[in-house]
């Protein structure tokens, strides 16, 4: 974890499943935490893939420790994780959801020789979906004021889940008083300065963002619309697969069709890894033909 100059209190949450010599690093919401990605990690372990899922520098902490670290601890985290990947894989993916997928972009813009693909899941580049209160442009206007800095945007219903049932076992955990077992139940003001300034950061890089891209979106998304998508679409460099689910909310890999979200990713992740391995076996015939 990064260090920063407040002690953090924050809990060591990764998941690792070393599996075979493709490998797939997928991060956590804002907020949030491995669990989030535990679906879709256990089923690409069973595939054969190795699966990390870091936690992110701050969380699964207090409010405090999150707010103690910005957008490039974040990053750093996910690079070390990188390189982690790296020791064992050849061919190496990486994902996130929502915050975590604008993250995961970032990683594959700045690392194009490191990272072969990218996925997308409910990524969040504005906070617009139907359940965000109209007036939400205002905490921009007035973040740097006392009041602004101390504000905390609460986690309401339905967060982020169309299935009754998970609904209330996610809120039963998020206001359980521990962040380890689904994230922070509000957000402070300061992180999503620093969602912002992510973003910020990632939109010029887009068009050079040429990796193979998988976006999986719910066209009912309570936290970010589909405009997300469409902007991707419109600005990513390279071919863009889109999802679009019609019985989902925000988080897609743990929602009703969150086995369709897994499938569709595990194929996308197979058919990156079948390209690698088609380009390399060209590389060696051209070398044996030079020789």
């Amino acid at each position: 974890m990064v260090e920063t100059s407040t002690k953090l209190k924050s809990k060591d949450r990764t998941i690792f499943f070393p599996r075979g010599d493709v490998g797939v690093l997928l991060l956590h919401g804002l907020g949030g935490t491995p669990v989030e990605m535990n679906n879709v990690a256990r089923n690409f372990a069973e595939r054969g893939y190795t699966v990390l899922c870091p936690t992110l520098a701050g969380h699964c902490g207090t409010e405090a420790d999150l707010v103690a670290t910005n957008w490039k601890d974040w990053y750093a985290s996910a690079e070390d994780a990188l390189t982690t990947l790296e020791q064992r894989c050849r061919v190496v993916l990486v994902g996130g959801l929502s915050m975590g997928a604008v993250l995961a972009a970032m990683v594959a813009a700045r690392q194009p020789q490191r990272v072969h693909g990218l996925i997308m899941f409910a990524p969040t580049l504005w906070y617009d979906g139907w359940s965000i209160p109209w007036y939400r442009f205002l905490l921009k206007l007035f973040i740097n004021t006392p009041s602004g800095r101390k504000y905390r945007f609460v986690e309401q219903e339905p967060y982020g889940l169309k299935d009754e049932r998970l609904r209330m076992v996610l809120a039963q955990s998020m206001f359980s008083g521990d962040s380890t077992a689904a994230g922070l139940e509000a957000t402070p003001a300061l992180a999503l300065r620093e969602l912002w300034r992510l973003v910020d950061a990632l939109k010029p890089e887009l068009p050079e963002l040429r990796q193979p891209t998988m976006v999986v979106h719910a066209r009912e998304d309570d936290i970010a619309s589909l405009t997300n998508l469409e902007y991707l679409q419109r600005n990513l460099g390279g071919t863009v697969e889109s999802l679009v689910l019609d019985d989902s909310y925000h988080l897609v890999t743990l929602d009703r069709q969150r086995r369709l979200v897994i499938a569709r990713a595990a194929a996308f992740v197979e058919s990156v890894a079948r390209s690698y391995e088609r380009a390399g076996a060209h590389e060696h015939e051209r070398l044996q033909v030079v020789a």
